[in-house]
Parts: C-alpha cells; sequence; structure tokens
C-alpha cells in the first residue's frame, strides 16, 4: 500500500504522516516514509536523531533511469528511526538559484512505481505543500494507491483541497480521501462532511485540534512519544486501523 498524504501548509500533515508511520509500524507492517518536501521535516516527526537526519542526501536525480532496484537506493539512502521505520529524503534545496527539483520528484515517481519489489508493504509519502506534485510532469504521486487530502475546516483550505482533489483524479489515483485536521467541535465538523457531500469523497477521519502537537513541534520531539495517548495520537491509530482493514479487502473490480 502507497499513502501520500497532502495538504495546505500549516494543516498538521508533516506530523499526521509521521505518526501513522510509525503507528502503522507498530501494528506490524515494513513501513518506508518518504519526505518530498524541498523543506524537509519529516524525521522530526518519525523521532530520527537529528544528526541521522541531518546527514541524510536527498535520492540522486532520475535514480531509477538505470538498473537501480529500491533496495539498493535504499541501501543507500535510507535511515532507520524508532519503530523501524525507514525514511528517504526525495527532495532538498540546499543552495539559492539551484533551479527545480523535478529530478529529484521523478526519482520519488520511480520509487513508487518500483516498490513491489521492495520488502516495505507500506510507504506513506509526506508531500510538498501545495499542487505542484499533481501537476509536475508525470506527476508525482501518479502511482500511489491513496491519497489523503489533509484539510482544515476553513474556506481557503477547502478550496485548495477543491484543486487538488481535481488534479487527483486527473492523475487517476486509485482512492483519494479527505482527513479532516484541527478540528475543534461538530460545527466544523459539518464543515467538512458538507465539503465531501458536495465534492462526493470520502471523509476518512477527523483529526481533532490537539495542543499535544503544538507541545511536541516545540520540543522537537514527535508527538506520538512526547503525548502518546493524546487525542490526536489516539486519532491517528484509529485511522491507521481503518487503513490496514481497507488494504486488505479486495479492491472491487
Amino acid at each position: 500500500m502507497k499513502v501520500a498524504v497532502s495538504g495546505k501548509g500549516g494543516t498538521g500533515k508533516t506530523s499526521i504522516a509521521g505518526t501513522l508511520a510509525r503507528s502503522l509500524a507498530r501494528r506490524g507492517h515494513r513501513v518506508l516514509a518518504i519526505d518530498c518536501d524541498s523543506n524537509p521535516n519529516l524525521a522530526t516527526s518519525l523521532g530520527l536523531d537529528a544528526a541521522v537526519a541531518d546527514a541524510l542526501e536527498p535520492l540522486p536525480t532520475n535514480a531509477f533511469a538505470g538498473d537501480a532496484t529500491v533496495d539498493e537506493i535504499l541501501t543507500a539512502y535510507a535511515a532507520t528511526g524508532p519503530d523501524g521505520v525507514r525514511m528517504v529524503v526525495g527532495a532538498r534545496v540546499l543552495e539559492a538559484g539551484a533551479g527545480c527539483t523535478c529530478g529529484s520528484h521523478a526519482s520519488v515517481r520511480g520509487m513508487l512505481g518500483e516498490m513491489l519489489s521492495s520488502d516495505a508493504d507500506i510507504t506513506v509519502v509526506d508531500m510538498e505543500a501545495g499542487l505542484e506534485h499533481l501537476s509536475r510532469a508525470g506527476g508525482t504521486l501518479r502511482y500511489v494507491d491513496h491519497l489523503m487530502v489533509v484539510v482544515e475546516p476553513y474556506v481557503k483550505a477547502v478550496e485548495t483541497a477543491r484543486r487538488t482533489l481535481f488534479l487527483a483524479k486527473e492523475l487517476g489515483i486509485k482512492r483519494i480521501t479527505i482527513l479532516g485536521s484541527k478540528v475543534r467541535d461538530e460545527s466544523e465538523r459539518a464543515v467538512l462532511e458538507r465539503f465531501c457531500a458536495d465534492e462526493g469523497v470520502e471523509l476518512i477521519g477527523v483529526i481533532p485540534f490537539d495542543d499535544a502537537a503544538r507541545l511536541a513541534d516545540r520540543d522537537g520531539a514527535p508527538v506520538i512519544d512526547r503525548s502518546p495517548q493524546s487525542p490526536m495520537v489516539r486519532a491517528i491509530d484509529a485511522l491507521a486501523a481503518s487503513l490496514e482493514a481497507s488494504w486488505r479487502q479486495p479492491v472491487p473490480a
């Protein structure tokens, strides 16, 4: 299963992606996490040692243009963090004026296309905020099985999600769902439910507003370690259970 987490900046998608990867690993899965943000922060949400994370090199341009296998690439570029989650950096901007990161995104697309040859059974991709990963030539996310669009219950976030859904459907992603984030009450949940009903898309879950996320970010710690019983972590663990159950069900013809 290859799951991508996308959303407008500030929705909490990186904390969600990191916690989801850890939760799935605790359920016995071999999880690969790909940080596809040009300003990568997924390592912190996963709990990788800072020195190890800083030493990670991004995937080389067009890494799969030759005969390299996924496992060979992972051996060279991945680091292993808590709960056995392996992580690679898909792209990183290292200097001003260096040009676009299209080659690195092509490598991520190639890796996603070749994951059946890897020993990882679940891949979680933390995407860059915005829409470019859906519009690049070939589409970075062309080979994911499931795109979760993280949405806060506000007009600007909902409009960004609407544009994301349009592009994701054009790209042919098999399953597209909405994941509510930072939801404070039933009225805010209703905003997301109405949006999903209007767009004909599933609301796969709702992550409540939780100060534990802010405190974890302040301390540079994964929320799953700092506040393991917080509402946010419990909601993401329930999401992991839901994904696991749906993954094991046969896909309708």
